[in-house]
């Protein structure tokens, strides 16, 4: 009988793909595997006639599982659900990544799933209720007000009142009554870590610029958080100014609204003098609410952050721009925080460091942005 042939003992790759001595990456920074990634085209864009400028990363948030920052916070609170023993879950959702990914971990763990969502927003974001649905979540329309994310809320809480016994509410941002905003914030502040660690490891510091979209606020709250107390460090919030700050067609809820309660949290709203909500517009569904997280307003109040608008027609060419400019399709709502790169860069030091939360991506926008641009 034959021997079988001398086997070689051979050491596999290691992480870095490194054969003992051979192989490697030895290629430009641009096709590195990295969650913050320097745009270089997009930092070639806003360089002024003298070739200086600030460079700009993104936090890639839109590699996430679901395409977006939302995935975070809805394991931690399915995990906790469970710790509560409570099997059935409910959310709302507006641009519907929050309902996606809620629909996911509810699929994971076998916990039954109900998704409100605006009419309006399920016509505009057609493609996130079929995932939601293909992954066995109900998706319940609400037709009251204007159909949008604030009417999905407050349909969510009814919903959570009655049934509180067995029923966990996974709210999608830092809103609402304590303990969700700072709950919320917790669960999302990973981002904010994840950058502070990326930074060091890029260029052997913090950023100097932090800017992240505003709607009710949870990816620029997780963002933001790691560095409250770095003062030397900017943190810049964009809101969705729709058709015009003075149109009254917007959401821009820090820039004009008022203190008033919403959804069981004082904070800044857009209502008029008697009280009443005013609705809100955005281009942007996951923008489109009149209300905002109450951390982002005590940061407003402290002069910690600031607060900036962007138009529908300016976040639609932002959304265009990064598209051709780096290959990457952003959400609408972190194309207005894209939007306001054009005022903010001619104003910064050549080298600033930016980095900007890429918060999801834009496949599930592409329905709305046909409407809008000529491309």
């Amino acid at each position: 009988m034959q021997d079988p042939p001398p086997t070689l003992d051979l050491p596999r790759p290691d992480s870095f793909g490194r054969f003992g001595r051979y192989g490697g990456k030895y290629v430009p920074e641009t096709l590195m595997e990295s969650p913050l990634y320097f745009a270089e085209r997009l930092t070639e864009h806003y360089k002024r006639a003298d070739g200086k400028g600030p460079q700009i990363y993104l936090k890639r948030e839109d590699l996430n599982h679901t395409g977006a920052h939302k995935i975070n916070n809805a394991v931690a609170q399915a995990l906790l659900a469970k710790r509560l023993g409570k099997k059935r879950i409910i959310a709302e959702t507006g641009a519907g990544q929050h309902g996606v990914a809620t629909a996911t971990v509810c699929a994971r763990f076998g916990l039954e799933c109900i998704i409100y969502m605006g009419a309006q927003d399920m016509e505009r974001q057609s493609l996130n209720v079929f995932r939601m649905r293909l992954l066995g979540a109900e998706v319940r329309a609400v037709h009251s007000g204007t159909a949008t994310l604030k009417d999905a809320t407050s349909e969510a809480i009814r919903d959570w009142v009655t049934n509180v016994e067995t029923t966990h509410y996974i709210l999608g941002s830092v809103a609402g009554p304590h303990p969700y905003p700072m709950m919320v914030r917790e669960f999302h502040k990973v981002i904010g870590i994840e950058t502070r660690k990326q930074a060091l490891e890029k260029w052997g510091g913090k950023p100097d610029v932090l800017v992240a979209c505003v709607g009710g606020g949870s990816n620029a709250m997780g963002l933001f958080h790691e560095f409250v107390e770095d003062k030397e460090v900017r943190l810049i919030g964009v809101e969705a100014a729709g058709f015009g700050l003075d149109s009254g067609k917007h959401a821009a809820t820090l820039t004009k609204g008022e203190i008033g309660v919403l959804h069981g949290a004082m904070s800044y709203l857009l209502q008029d003098d008697d009280g009443q909500i005013i609705e809100p517009h955005s281009i942007s569904a996951g923008l489109d609410y009149p209300g905002v997280g109450p951390e982002h307003s005590f940061l407003k109040d402290a002069s910690r952050a600031e607060y900036h608008s962007v138009t529908d027609a300016e976040a639609l060419e932002a959304f265009k721009r990064l598209s051709r400019l780096e290959g990457i399709i952003p959400a609408l709502e972190t194309s207005h925080a894209l939007a306001y790169l054009e005022k903010l860069c001619p104003t910064l030091p050549d080298g600033t460091k930016v980095v900007l939360n890429c918060s999801g991506r834009g496949d599930k926008d592409v329905h709305t942005a046909i409407k809008h641009l000529q491309v």
